[in-house]
């Protein structure tokens, strides 16, 4: 593996993780926090982190 593809993969992993914790933070309930956690669990970042 080259080391621009660890190094892309690194940041990509980071940055979804990223986006996954600030989605989780805006949640207004418990009930809010649970239906969130069920979409990032469900792939809500998964898709959107091969483009970036």
């Amino acid at each position: 593996m080259k080391i621009t593809e660890r190094l892309r993969s690194a940041f990509a992993a980071n940055s979804r993780q990223s986006r996954e914790r600030a989605y989780l933070e805006q949640s207004v309930s418990m009930a809010d926090l649970e239906r969130r956690q069920r979409e990032i669990d469900r792939g809500l970042f998964h898709a959107t982190a091969r483009f970036s």
